[in-house]
């Protein structure tokens, strides 16, 4: 089964059945349990989420990071996340058109991210980045209603949360390099000069 640590630099080969658990991206410091949207989380009782589209997009991540290691059918894949985290008709509807269009315009996505992060070839990256990267270019290029720098900000979050040490600022720096080029102002939001560091880094 797959796994992504806090910093990995590698991931485990994932298995091609189900063995009664799914990979999901793990949250960080919580020896790999993953929040689910709309739970409360953390020692204090603080809600792990803050907004219907974070809900949304944190069960689209979920939804796509299996589908990319595992293979499994979308369609399986939806039915059993949404079996497992029950969200409602709103959050479900928006995390589901996320993920079908994410995975639909890959074809148009990951060329953004190769040429912005030509460093690291895109199946060496770590696949919580990878997921979150699409998740993030799709939105910029799809959901004209969600300001640039909240798509940026959001998808910095989930790579800090679900991702390794590094994660967020290399998705920081990615995001900002493509947006750029898709000739969108990032107003006062400027990338981490760090953000060039291989998500992978110690």
């Amino acid at each position: 089964m797959a796994t992504v640590g806090d910093g990995a630099s590698r991931e485990e080969a994932p298995s091609n059945k189900r063995s009664g658990s799914t990979p999901r991206p793990p949250r960080r410091g919580s020896n790999g349990a993953r929040p689910a949207a709309g739970s409360q989380g953390g020692p204090s009782g603080q809600r792990a989420v803050g907004g219907k589209r974070r809900q949304a997009r944190i069960l689209a991540l979920q939804i796509l990071y299996e589908v990319d290691l595992t293979g499994h059918a979308l369609d399986d894949v939806i039915a059993h996340t949404f079996a497992e985290q029950p969200p409602t008709t709103l959050i479900r509807a928006h995390a589901e058109r996320l993920a079908r269009g994410t995975l639909e315009a890959r074809a148009q996505i990951d060329p953004h991210i190769e040429a912005a992060a030509s460093a690291f070839p895109l199946p060496q990256l770590p696949a919580v980045d990878r997921n979150v990267l699409r998740l993030a270019i799709f939105e910029l290029l799809n959901e004209p209603e969600v300001p640039l720098k909240a798509a940026i900000n959001e998808a910095v979050e989930l790579a800090k949360r679900f991702g390794g040490a590094n994660s967020g600022r290399f998705v920081n720096g990615v995001l900002g390099t493509v947006s750029a080029r898709l000739g969108r102002d990032l107003g006062q939001h400027q990338p981490a000069p760090e953000s060039e560091t291989p998500p992978s880094a110690a």
